[in-house]
């Protein structure tokens, strides 16, 4: 099965071998994100900032592919301190409505560039 590239400079340039999304038949895989703006390369402060960044990237993605956040079917989570939790929660919230996509939320001891979270996702496509 073919697959084509997605890529966006509203959403971080790799910063390694990955594409910052591919489609795969009905299925679009997003590449990891943390809270680097697009525009500067550079870590926001914070976890609240670095989710809403993380969030932000995404979309940014995902409307590259030509969808939005409505079709996610999975989403999964890194946090360096599960404390934050309610904070990411919170976050995620702004940015996706029932009926809510499945998630993991995973516990981690570090992230690329000292990131607080990270996230990917899988969509699919009408």
């Amino acid at each position: 099965m073919a697959r084509t590239i997605i890529s966006t400079p509203n959403a971080p340039a790799a910063i390694g071998p990955y594409s910052q999304a591919v489609k795969v038949g009905n299925q679009l895989f997003l590449s990891g994100q943390i809270g680097l703006d697009p525009a500067s390369m550079q870590m926001v402060e914070g976890i609240e900032a670095q989710a809403v960044r993380v969030f932000e990237n995404l979309k940014a993605v995902a409307e590259a592919a030509g969808t939005s956040f409505a079709a996610v079917a999975k989403i999964t989570i890194y946090l360096t301190d599960l404390a934050n939790f309610g904070v990411v929660n919170e976050v995620m919230t702004r940015y996706f409505t029932e009926p809510y996509p499945a998630r993991a939320t995973v516990g981690v001891r570090e992230l690329p560039r000292g990131a607080l979270v990270e996230a990917d996702l899988t969509i699919v496509l009408d």
